[in-house]
């Protein structure tokens, strides 16, 4: 087959805060068209943050699987025309009240690109000072903060304690030479 898929238009079938769904048209490489249901997001960021040994976790109450999750501070990149890197200063500030004098990236991916265009931003926090939290939401002020042990990182994986997607990826990468 010669050509490639093309993107033809979409169509607004739902709007909400932090996310739409849309109907995308596209043709592909034999000039077939389909369509596809797609959710549009603004992207989000997540913050890797060692102090003495041990990394910061915040557990958080998720309502899509209504249950609490063991996962790195993160937020939603809700501020329009903001760095990635400043979002995660500020999201890191407001969940655990670390301030960040930097922050390095690591890595950016894809949550699940089959029907979502949602990126992660993850960051690695350095210099920090701490300060009280700014917790936003009903989650948030509900949420706690939690240390784990950087020697205990693959035992929280293999048994199940941390399966949030972003935190394992963070958490491998930190360990990464």
């Amino acid at each position: 087959m010669s050509g490639s898929f093309r993107h033809v238009g979409e169509e607004l079938v739902n709007r909400s805060v932090v996310i739409d769904v849309v109907r995308g048209s596209y043709v592909a490489p034999d000039d077939t068209p389909f369509e596809r249901a797609i959710v549009r997001h603004r992207g989000a960021v997540g913050v890797v943050a060692v102090v003495d040994e041990e990394v910061v976790l915040v557990r958080q109450y998720r309502a899509p699987i209504a249950d609490h999750l063991l996962e790195l501070p993160a937020g939603i990149r809700d501020v329009d025309g903001e760095d990635p890197s400043l979002t995660a200063v500020r999201e890191l500030a407001e969940e655990t009240g670390l301030r960040a004098g930097r922050v390095e990236h690591l890595t950016t991916y894809y949550t699940a690109a089959g029907f979502t265009d949602e990126a992660v931003y993850l960051y690695q926090a350095f210099d920090l000072v701490q300060h009280e939290p700014e917790t936003h939401g009903p989650e948030e002020a509900w949420m706690t903060i939690e240390r784990l042990p950087l020697a205990e990182i693959d035992e929280a994986i293999a048994s199940g304690r941390i399966i949030d997607a972003k935190t394992i990826i963070g958490l491998q990468l930190l360990r990464r030479p």
